[in-house]
C-alpha cells in the first residue's frame, strides 16, 4: 500500500494562507470573474476549453494584451501584469508576439491559410526537421495528440501487435492508450478519466518509469507494438531517467521487435534538437508539438529510414501515374496547412535558435538556483529540478524515480496555494503542477521576480 502522506507544511497553516490568498484574488480580479460568469451561459465549462477551468482562484485570468516589446509578459483585464512561466503549458514557448511569428502569420494569411497544397516553405521545414532531430522522414498533424495517434497506428500496422506501453504518470495528450497509470501495482485510469468503453486491458500496458525489470517483462510478452515515452517525464512532477535507462530501453525494444516512439512535446526545451539530440537517443519515431509553430496548433512526427521502409510496405508511396488515396486513418485536411508551415519556418529559423536556447538554459539554471536557495534558507524539505529550460519545484527532499515516488509526496493543497500565491504577485506558473518554462523572450527580470515571490512563499510556509 502507498504510505500515508506526510505534509511538509502544517495543514492549518496552508489553509489559513489559502483563505487569505483567495480573498485577495477575488478582490483584485473582479473583471475576470465577471467574464467567467458570463461564459457560463455559452461554454460547456465556462471558457472555450475545459482545461481553462484548471486555474486556481475560482476563475481563470482573462488576458487583455501582451506587454510590449515582445517577451514573456502580459496584462489581464483587471490591469495586472504578469511574468509568464506557464507559456501556455509549452505552447507559448516562443514567447508572446515574436515579430518573426507575427510577420509570417501576416504574410501567409494574405496568400491563403489552408489550401491542402504545399508551399515553398514546406521543403525548407522538412529539411530543417530532419537536420535538427536526426530522422529523415516527417509528417505534420494539428496536435501532438494526433501525432502520437498516428505513430501508434503505424506501429500496429507494421508490427501486427495490439498493445501500446506507456510509463505510469505519463501524459501524451488525448491518446486513449495512455490514459492509464499504476496505483499500488494495479492498473487504473489516470486522473480518474472515464474509460469510455476503450479496452485498456487488451490495448494498453503500463509500467513505472526507470523500472527496467518490469519493462523487460512487458516487452518479452511479444504483444507490444510500441513504447510511447517522454525521454524525461514532465507532467507528473519532473522525473529524470536513471543512468543507463535509455540505453536499456533502446536495447530491449530492438530485441523484442518493438518500435520506440519518443514524445518531445515538453522536452523540446532541452535544446534545438530536443532531449533526443542532446542525449544521443535513437527513436524509431519522434513526436514534437505545441511550440514549433509559435502557438498555432501544430505538431510533427518523424520516422527513421528503417521504419519508413516498413510503413511503405503497407502504405506505398505515391505512384508516379496513379492517383492514390492518402487517407491512412490519421491527419486531416488542416494538417500541414500553409499558415502553420510558414510560421514553423519562422520559428525554426529565427526564434528557437541555438543562441536562444543558450539563453533559455542559462535562465532556467538561474531560476532553479534561486528556488533552491530560498528552500534552503527556509529550511524546507523541498527541491527544484531542471530539464533543459524547464524547472519544477517538488515538495520532497529527493528526486523521484517514478510516479509512485511523486504520489507519496505530492501535496495538492500546497500546490494550489503556491499557484495562487504566485499569481497574486504577478507570476504565472503552469496550473497543473509546479512547472515553469523559460522562453527566448524571458529575461533576468522575470526570473528575479519569480524568485523574490517564491522566497516570500517559502518563508511564510516555514513561519
Amino acid at each position: 500500500m502507498t504510505p500515508t502522506f506526510e505534509p511538509t507544511v502544517p495543514r492549518e497553516r496552508v489553509q489559513a494562507l489559502m483563505r487569505a490568498e483567495q480573498e485577495r484574488y477575488a478582490r483584485t480580479h473582479a473583471r475576470s470573474g465577471e467574464l467567467f460568469a458570463q461564459g457560463q451561459q455559452a461554454w460547456l465549462y465556462g471558457a472555450p476549453s475545459h482545461w481553462m477551468r484548471r486555474w486556481i482562484g475560482g476563475w481563470p485570468l482573462y488576458v487583455q494584451d501582451a506587454k510590449l516589446p515582445y517577451g514573456a509578459r502580459f496584462v489581464d483585464v483587471d490591469g495586472h501584469g504578469y511574468a509568464d512561466f506557464c507559456l501556455g503549458d509549452t505552447g507559448g514557448m516562443c514567447g508572446h508576439g515574436h515579430p518573426a511569428v507575427v510577420q509570417a502569420l501576416a504574410r501567409q494569411a494574405r496568400i491563403g491559410s489552408s489550401l491542402m497544397l504545399p508551399t515553398d516553405d514546406a521543403a525548407w521545414v522538412g529539411e530543417e526537421l530532419s537536420r535538427r532531430f536526426g530522422l529523415p522522414y516527417w509528417n505534420l498533424t494539428t496536435s501532438a495528440s494526433d501525432a502520437n495517434r498516428a505513430c501508434i497506428r503505424l506501429a500496429r500496422m507494421v508490427t501486427g501487435r495490439p498493445r501500446v506501453l506507456v510509463f505510469s504518470g505519463c501524459y501524451h495528450g488525448s491518446v486513449e492508450e495512455a490514459h492509464v497509470e499504476l496505483r499500488d501495482g494495479t492498473v487504473a485510469m489516470r486522473n480518474d478519466i472515464h474509460p469510455n468503453g476503450f479496452p485498456h486491458d487488451r490495448l494498453s500496458a503500463v509500467v513505472e518509469f526507470n523500472d527496467l525489470p518490469a519493462l523487460e517483462r512487458a516487452l518479452r510478452a511479444g504483444d507490444v507494438a510500441c513504447v510511447l515515452a517522454e525521454p524525461a517525464m514532465t507532467n507528473y512532477g519532473m522525473i529524470a531517467p536513471a543512468p543507463g535507462f535509455h540505453d536499456a530501453l533502446r536495447r530491449l525494444t530492438r530485441e523484442t521487435g518493438t518500435l520506440l516512439v519518443i514524445d518531445e512535446t515538453h522536452t523540446i526545451s532541452s535544446g534545438p534538437g530536443g532531449y533526443t539530440r542532446a542525449h544521443g537517443l535513437a527513436p524509431d519515431m519522434f513526436v514534437i508539438g505545441k511550440a514549433i509553430a509559435g502557438g498555432i496548433p501544430a505538431a510533427a512526427f518523424g520516422l527513421s529510414a528503417e521504419t519508413a521502409e516498413r510503413v511503405w510496405q503497407v502504405l506505398p508511396k505515391l505512384h508516379p501515374t496513379k492517383r492514390q488515396s492518402a487517407h491512412a486513418g490519421f491527419g486531416g485536411t488542416l494538417a500541414g496547412n500553409a499558415l502553420t508551415v510558414a510560421v514553423m519556418r519562422a520559428v525554426l529559423s529565427q526564434v528557437l535558435t541555438p543562441k536562444a536556447f543558450d539563453r533559455m538554459l542559462a535562465l532556467a539554471e538561474r531560476l532553479a538556483d534561486g528556488v533552491n536557495a530560498s528552500i534552503a534558507k527556509a529550511g524546507l524539505p523541498w527541491h527544484a529540478t531542471q530539464v533543459g529550460a524547464r524547472v519544477e519545484t517538488l515538495f520532497c527532499p529527493d528526486a523521484p524515480r517514478n510516479a509512485a515516488d511523486v504520489r507519496r509526496t505530492r501535496d495538492g493543497e500546497l500546490e494550489a496555494l503556491l499557484h495562487l500565491y504566485m499569481m497574486n504577485r504577478g507570476v504565472l506558473i503552469t496550473p497543473f503542477h509546479n512547472m515553469m518554462l523559460c522562453c527566448p523572450g524571458t529575461t533576468e527580470r522575470e526570473v528575479d521576480e519569480h524568485d523574490a515571490a517564491f522566497a516570500d512563499f517559502a518563508r511564510e510556509c516555514s513561519a
